[in-house]
């Protein structure tokens, strides 16, 4: 590691120590907000400084082994050691950057999933209807609770477009990367000559924002209808015009919502949603002006913003921005996404890392 980040390092175990010692003589702090708030930064550089106690050991192990080296009888038993001991080393590091990277204030909030049939018609409905399927079975995985906000059903099946609400730890933090176009390649069960057909997907993740945090909206900006519910029946159909559509005169975005059989409800829900789009909006150009790592793996979530490709005949899924390939299509839409998306966790953290030390080394 650099010398920098060891250094950084030093001072946080220094830290860490100091906090043990005061935690351990507990009735000597009088104030239970500053006992809080120890714990609380106790808890957090824990784990860094004790990857960084293994790592220093390691590295200590190494400088001892090598001197084996010289021992002829030994020396191939001793390289073997260095290499494991070297991996272990390596493997503590990658784990010690990464923690030290600053936090994305989004990454541990819930979000909203707005998925869109584009270019394909009937196919990129019946497309959309497989991508919802997919994220509600990564939520399922993960322990995360959905909410249908709004849909537009297809005649032929799947969804002209469905906006859900995906509640749970980090959800937004692994969805993030699932904005952007969605590529299908595939025979539609209509076509009689078995020709591969391409329809395509768009898919935006918006932060689920706490009310503090909404986008301040002027209600002389809103233009608001009321119609009736409609639907496949059951819930979805309503006899008062309970449901809503506000347009954003300045931005132009148009929420529809009438998943509820509360006018006031479905209200909410809209201006919910209209605030975490022109939030995004606004994110996606701050993306754009930032290094073009952030623009390429975040994207912008527009329709020729392809990320993704998912073939049928190949049972394979290509993810363009880290050029990743893998023939495991039919456990991805069955809701094994980490497949795809811990990559590229992992080259975002990376490339961030990079970053932040090159904007250091400038300085």
């Amino acid at each position: 590691m650099k010398p920098s980040i060891i250094s950084k390092l030093e001072i946080l175990y220094t830290r860490y120590k100091k906090i043990e010692f005061t935690l351990s003589n507990i009735n000597k702090i009088s104030n239970k907000t500053e006992l809080k708030d120890l714990s609380k930064e106790y808890l957090k550089i824990s784990k860094i400084v004790k990857y960084f106690i293994n790592w220093k050991k390691y590295k200590k192990d190494i400088q001892v082994t090598k001197q084996l080296l010289e021992d002829i009888e030994i020396k191939k038993v001793a390289e073997e050691e260095i290499r494991k001991l070297e991996s272990y080393k390596f493997s503590l590091e990658k784990k010690i950057k990464i923690l030290l990277l600053p936090n994305d204030p989004y990454d541990r909030k819930s979000c909203f999933v707005e998925i869109r049939a584009a270019t394909g018609g009937d196919e990129a409905a019946i497309f959309a209807g497989d991508l919802f399927r997919m994220y509600s079975r990564y939520s399922e995985i993960n322990r995360w609770k959905i909410n249908i906000i709004n849909m537009s059903e297809s005649e032929k099946g799947g969804f002209k477009e469905i906006i859900i609400k995906i509640t749970g730890k980090e959800a937004c933090k692994k969805l993030k990367f699932e904005s952007g176009g969605h590529r299908v390649q595939r025979v539609p069960e209509t076509e009689s000559q078995g020709r591969i057909h391409t329809s395509t997907c768009t898919v935006a993740i918006m932060p689920v924002l706490p009310i503090s945090e909404e986008f301040k909206i002027n209600p002389s900006d809103l233009k608001i209808d009321t119609f009736r519910s409609s639907g496949a029946g059951g819930q979805h159909v309503n006899t008062t015009d309970s449901a809503i559509r506000i347009t954003h005169i300045p931005t132009g975005h148009v929420v529809e919502c009438q998943d509820e059989r509360s006018q006031h409800k479905n209200k909410a829900k809209a201006l919910s949603i209209l605030s975490a789009r022109i939030h995004a909006a606004e994110l996606a150009k701050n993306n754009a002006k930032n290094a073009s790592m952030r623009k390429s793996l975040l994207g912008s979530g527009e329709r020729s913003d392809r990320k993704r490709t998912y073939n049928f005949p190949q049972n394979r899924v290509t993810e363009h921005r880290i050029n990743l390939t893998v023939y495991r299509l039919n456990e991805i839409l069955d809701g094994k996404l980490d497949i795809l998306i811990n990559p590229m966790l992992e080259k975002y953290q990376s490339d961030i890392l990079s970053s932040s030390l090159k904007k250091k080394n400038e300085n």
